[in-house]
This record gives structure tokens, sequence and C-alpha cells, in this order.
């Protein structure tokens, strides 16, 4: 599917299209239930990332509201990876890893955040320049606290978050409340 910019006459065509791509690359997310732990219903995407077309479908519907809006995509571990990744390359920008505490051979900044049982770090290089504009991605928006320290670390290196994008949002864990705005290609 081409996702050059449609005509007038072509637009309902185009967005009918669009959606159909998308509620097809939707129904590949599997719903896990107890996994990893009793009572979870995990997510699992690489049903989609396996087929070529819902993977271009959901990377344009990702980055579409930020089109030439940023510099470089930064993506944060794991599965934050595979999309920034491929979101880096359909947008020309360039990719910066946001890594898990001790993954880098030379972090240059590093975040403390919050989480249920605990608490995390994650690191990143400083790739990141002064006034540079980031796309930040990650695969799922659920409680928010990797999100927020993500962008934290983001501004701590001198870059300005111009967007938060995920592919899921998973409504009942309120992480909007603590992110902000998130553009969200699926809910749940």
């Amino acid at each position: 599917m081409c996702w050059c910019a449609p005509s007038s006459t072509d637009r309902r065509g185009y967005r009918e299209a669009v959606s159909e791509a998308l509620v097809r690359a939707e129904s590949l997310i599997r719903t896990i239930p107890d996994y990893p732990e009793p009572g979870v219903m995990f997510r699992d995407i690489t049903p989609l990332l396996a087929d070529a077309s819902a993977l271009r479908t959901v990377i344009h519907a990702l980055i579409a509201p930020f089109d030439g809006d940023f510099d470089v995509v930064a993506g944060v571990e794991a599965r934050g990876f595979l999309l920034a990744g491929a979101a880096a390359m359909e947008a020309g920008a360039g990719l910066v890893p946001i890594r898990k505490a001790g993954k880098l051979p030379r972090p240059a900044a590093s975040v403390d955040y919050a989480l249920e049982y605990g608490t995390a770090t994650i690191e990143a290089h400083d790739d990141i320049r002064d006034g540079m504009r980031v796309l930040l991605v990650d695969d799922v928006l659920a409680t928010g606290g990797t999100l927020v320290a993500a962008r934290d670390l983001v501004e701590q290196l001198g870059g300005t978050v111009v967007g938060t994008a995920v592919l899921m949002e998973l409504e009942a864990l309120g992480g909007r409340e603590v992110v902000g705005e998130v553009h969200a290609v699926f809910t749940a």
C-alpha cells in the first residue's frame, strides 16, 4: 500500500483503506492471559511485527501526527526499539536507544523511576544534542512511569520531546494521566 498523499477526490477511499489496514494490523496483536504473572493480560505484538504490510501500516500511523517535527526517534527498551527503528527509517531520522541500566558501554545520563515493586533505571548515550527534536516511541503505555522517565532523560540530555507515540495504550491503567499527551495507534 502506498502512503502517498491522495488527491481530494481520492481521500475517502484512502481513509477507508488506511482504516481497514489498521483494523487488520490490530487483529494480529494477541492477548496472552496470565503472562508474565497471574492476572496480567500480555499484548503480544510479534505477529504484527512479522507481517510486513501490517508493520508498515502501524509505523506510518505511529509517526504521521509528527511528520517533519522531529530529528531523531528515541525508542524505549525493548519492544520500543523495534518500532522506533522502523519509525526512524520511515521518517529519515536518527535513532537513539533508551536502555535499562548497565546495557550501554558509555551512559551519559540516567533516570530512576518507580515501579509497583521497586525502582528501575534507564540510560542513554549523549547522542541527543542540545535542542534536538525527539519523538519518543514505545510499544505500550501502561502506568506511564517508563515514558515519564524517558522524557526526563531526553530533557536531561538537552533534547526537546516533540511528541510521544505508542502502539497501544492500556486505558484502564491510567498512564495518560501521568504522561500527558500521547498518540496511541490502538487502545485496549
